[in-house]
């Protein structure tokens, strides 16, 4: 290992506030970092700590400035970024397009590569508390479990690797892996994800250890990958890469709600609610630090470095990018307050298509007329109050037309509006300048409601529906929605509904539309659509609203599953391709 990569890992200690207690206190009388080999490493506790707190630093969240949303029928990414070339159907084993910084194939490999030598190597450290020692190889398992499992939700069945090889000496090995089955690596992950809990606290104490793989974590990470292994797109297939090529679903969905269970029988995690108000309990979920929905969570300082979620996403109103637009196939889906649907074509709902809406649309989605925060100096002379302009007003004469300050002619900035009508609510700080300042909000790996969900879920599928639909009822009181008592197909609706508006933009979606197969066959072969708001500042004129396309989309039924990079088969032949390519 050259001296660069140990520094990578000696940069970890630096990034998460966890390695700030991981060192011994002589750590500044060491030698200089430039100085590190590989075999100084495995000597010392300390840097040892630090070679794990990398494996975190490699987790990618989702705070970046294309969301997988963008990908899905969630959102359109404005500025494109090869975007279009995945929503268009037209990847290929060469290009992927932006999902390649999703998906990515060398960049978990190469975690994986650490953790198998970290598991080579740990029983030969020396330390003082073999309750550490414990502890971080449960931390291993569960970044190897993570790592896998982010490469099969992508590809199905990949090559297991377990240990390090050598570049000389194992060159003929390396070169000759292949694909394990798709049972094969699941099994993997469950094992790696059971070895985790046995090993890992429920909790920490000291506040520096917050953000660590806990029990919970890895239990709610085996009922994930349990889940999507039970659901439809990977049974009943005729290639094992590929998923089960035997009969066994009903048993696979019951494994899956054993998995969920045994985080809910933990009885440590909850449903936040702080408030009486359901849209603001919902937005605080994602907001407030510590509260006992989170399960795992990548956490931010904005000393450090901060998250620029509110910078790439807000209005241009604001001097925001506005990158990531919820689009009208998404908000349109959202129900009504009493449970029922929205249409457009019911006159009451179309003349005021944002009242009454499920609570989790208003802590989702900037729609016109939402009220937002104070605008900037530059924009509150036109708009002291901060209310989301999105529409074409006329003005107060009867003659003239005004563009509001956050569409694509905004006397802001023109260039970041939105396509949609619409701006990402989620996840955003109201309390924060997010032109000039980063914000500190978690992103949310696992969280309990995704656990309820799984849970009832595989209860339903499984037909023991009674059990499934009172858990999913918990999720639903909790978003302000009426309970349900539907059976059947209209259950497993319901089911499909909570998934897609209770874990919206958390990076859900894109894997749930696929598993359930049909859903991603009807979904996202729509284009995408946007609403155009024409609107009047003379009292008595009522706001009009037309929803048109503004992307054409496609999904190619060979994209269930992304292809395996055709330059990793160039270097390895005996990697199978996917059916389709």
């Amino acid at each position: 290992m050259r001296k660069t990569t140990i520094l990578k890992y000696i940069a970890g200690i630096f990034l998460l506030c966890t390695a700030i207690i991981a060192c011994n206190k002589d750590f500044l009388e060491k030698k200089p970092l430039t100085e590190y080999e590989e075999s100084d490493v495995w000597k010392d506790a300390g840097l040892v700590q630090a070679f794990v707190n990398d494996l975190y630093v490699q987790m990618r969240p989702g705070f970046n400035e294309v969301m997988l949303s963008s990908m899905t029928d969630e959102s359109r990414f404005i500025h494109d970024y090869n975007t279009s070339l995945v929503v268009q159907g037209n990847i290929t084993p060469d290009d992927i397009g932006a999902l390649s910084d999703f998906s990515r194939w060398d960049a978990h490999y190469k975690a994986i590569r650490n953790c198998n030598m970290f598991l080579e190597k740990i029983d030969g450290v020396p330390m003082t508390d073999e309750s550490l020692r414990t502890r971080m190889k449960g931390e291993v398992h569960f970044m190897r479990a993570w790592y896998y499992h982010m490469l099969v939700k992508y590809y199905g069945g990949v090559p297991l690797i377990t240990k390090t090889f050598n570049v000389k000496g194992d060159e003929g090995e390396i070169l000759n892996v292949t694909r394990a089955t798709f049972e094969a690596c699941v099994n993997f992950i469950v094992n790696e994800c059971d070895s985790a809990a046995k090993a890992l606290p429920l909790a920490y104490d000291a506040v520096a250890s917050k953000g660590r793989a806990t029990k919970g974590a890895a239990l709610a990470l085996k009922s994930r990958i349990l889940l999507y292994a039970a659901s439809d797109l990977f049974n009943g297939v005729s290639n094992p890469l590929m998923g089960y090529t035997t009969a066994g679903q009903t048993a696979r969905m019951l494994l899956a709600k054993a998995a969920a269970d045994s985080v809910i029988q933990l009885h440590f995690y909850e449903l936040y609610h702080p408030t009486d108000s359901a849209a603001e309990n919902y937005a605080r979920v994602f907001l407030d630090k510590d509260n006992k929905e989170l399960i795992f969570v990548k956490q931010y300082d904005k000393s450090l470095l901060g998250t620029s979620h509110d910078l790439y996403n807000g209005p241009n109103g604001y001097h925001n990018w506005g990158g990531n637009v919820p689009i009208e196939n998404f908000v349109s889906g959202y129900q009504m307050r009493d449970g029922s649907a929205f249409s457009w074509s019911n006159a009451a709902q179309a003349q005021a298509p944002y009242a009454n809406r499920d609570p989790r649309f208003y802590a989702t989605i900037l729609y016109d007329g939402a009220k937002w925060k104070p605008r900037p100096a530059d924009g509150a002379v036109t708009d002291p109050v901060g209310i989301i302009q999105t529409g074409k007003y006329e003005s107060a004469n009867g003659k003239d037309s005004v563009w509001g300050l956050d569409t694509r002619n905004s006397t802001i900035e023109n260039w970041n509006g939105t396509f949609s009508g619409y701006y990402l609510r989620k996840f955003m700080d109201i309390n924060l300048d997010a032109q000039f300042f980063r914000g500190d909000q978690n992103w949310i790996f696992f969280r309990y409601a995704e656990v309820l969900l799984n849970y009832a879920e595989a209860s339903i599928w499984a037909g023991q529906e009674n059990e499934g639909r009172d858990v999913l009822n918990q999720v639903r009181v909790r978003a302000g929605m009426p309970t349900t008592v539907a059976s059947g197909p209209a259950l497993k609706a319901i089911l499909k509904y909570e998934r897609r508006y209770e874990l919206a933009y958390e990076e859900h979606r894109f894997f749930d539309a696929r598993r359930w197969k049909t859903e991603a066959i009807s979904a996202f072969n729509e284009n995408a659509q946007g609403i155009e708001v024409l609107g009047s500042k003379i009292s008595g004129h009522p706001f009009t609203y037309h929803v048109y396309s503004i992307q054409d989309r496609q999904f190619p039924e060979k994209n269930f599953l992304l292809p395996i990079p055709a330059s990793e088969i160039r270097k390895n032949a005996k990697l199978m391709q996917q059916d389709g390519y």
